[in-house]
């Protein structure tokens, strides 16, 4: 993070801080995997990145670690909640971008320390909540008063989209990993949502109240998934997607848990699979008309076989189909996840309530 921690702090820094305290939702932070990293992963020895073209091809910043062709669904929140611009990757933040937020996710991050260990460097959700104490640490030296930084991080907006590496690049991955044969698909789930909740409970420690928890999207409706282990290359594998859902689950029954253990923060859950699902029982509606294959070629990468080949030219309509690569979501798939999490569209697509609703308490 290339920050230079100043005691005396600029007249036009402190009107950077002054403009955010006036919102009810002052920054955003970021902690994520693939979908949500906007480049952390680009200055690392790492097979997990996007920081070459056709990724980034329809972004106004052009190819920049993020794993789409555009906007990110945390992208889209980020709008949908006033910020200044985009919200920074970590490992290029500035003094003045923290006070807006910091993204700290990272591709291949998984819950767990080891999972997306073969893909190379990244940061763990572990090292991304180190990596928040850092700025934390920032903020406190410029503010030099701990009620108000307190004051501050109470009322920012933290959202976490964790869990899919540790299925896709961890459990369905026997030949690498051996947590498929030491856990049951119970088993497993419980062993994540219980480290998930220590990384979350260190957080609240250090000023978060109010904590957004994406779900898990069903994988095994993915291209890869369906190239690999669908029977026809349309119907979803349940056999991946099952085991996901008891995540899913045990995520949400977090947010009650911390809710009523917590009760000066408050935690909502992102169904993102209901909403997937949503989408591809009737994808022409909201105008999708392709939702079994990715719009870039891919393979090239014999460690990662769903990212675009460098280069290459993509489909022309972008805007309609639901996955970019044969993983990551399209601009159009995230703009709607990102919109239903902040307005949402039912009342399955957040609970308790939604992400606008959040930042009103």
């Amino acid at each position: 993070m290339n920050i230079v921690v100043v005691v005396m702090v600029g007249v036009g820094l402190w009107g950077v801080i002054g403009g955010a305290e006036a919102e009810e939702s002052p920054c955003y932070f970021i902690f994520g995997d693939s979908l949500a990293d906007s480049g952390n992963n680009n200055q690392l020895e790492s097979y997990a990145k996007a920081n070459y073209l056709p990724y980034g091809i329809d972004f106004p910043l052009g190819p920049t670690g993020r794993f789409s062709n555009g906007n990110t669904y945390v992208d889209v929140v980020a709008q949908l909640l006033g910020l200044n611009g985009y919200i920074q990757a970590f490992s290029r933040a500035s003094y003045r971008d923290i006070f807006y937020g910091v993204n700290y996710a990272s591709a291949g991050a998984g819950i767990r320390d080891e999972t997306g260990k073969h893909l190379g460097d990244h940061t763990s959700f572990r090292g991304q909540v180190r990596n928040h104490l850092r700025t934390v640490s920032y903020m406190l030296n410029i503010l030099r008063d701990e009620n108000r930084t307190a004051v501050y991080l109470n009322r920012c907006i933290y959202s976490f989209g964790l869990g899919s590496e540790d299925y896709l690049n961890n459990y369905f991955l026997p030949q690498l990993y051996p947590s498929s044969s030491q856990y049951t698909p119970e088993q497993y789930a419980n062993f994540l949502i219980q480290q998930y909740a220590q990384f979350l409970q260190v957080l609240y420690n250090y000023g978060a109240r109010k904590m957004v928890l994406f779900g898990v999207a069903p994988i095994g409706c993915s291209p890869y998934a369906l190239a690999q282990n669908s029977p026809d290359g349309t119907t979803c594998v349940e056999g991946i997607n099952s085991p996901i859902e008891i995540f899913n689950n045990g995520l949400r029954s977090l947010v009650d848990e911390l809710n009523t253990q917590l009760a000066d923060a408050r935690f909502i859950y992102v169904n993102v699979s209901g909403i997937f699902q949503n989408i591809i029982s009737n994808p022409l509606a909201l105008g999708f008309r392709v939702i079994n294959s990715g719009c870039c070629r891919v393979g090239w990468n014999y460690i990662i076989q769903y990212t675009c080949v460098p280069l290459q030219l993509p489909c022309s309509n972008r805007t309609e189909v639901l996955f970019w690569d044969a993983y990551h979501f399209s601009e159009a798939a995230n703009t709607i996840i990102g919109g239903r999490a902040y307005n949402a569209a039912s009342t399955s697509d957040a609970y308790p309530f939604d992400i606008n609703r959040l930042t009103q308490i």
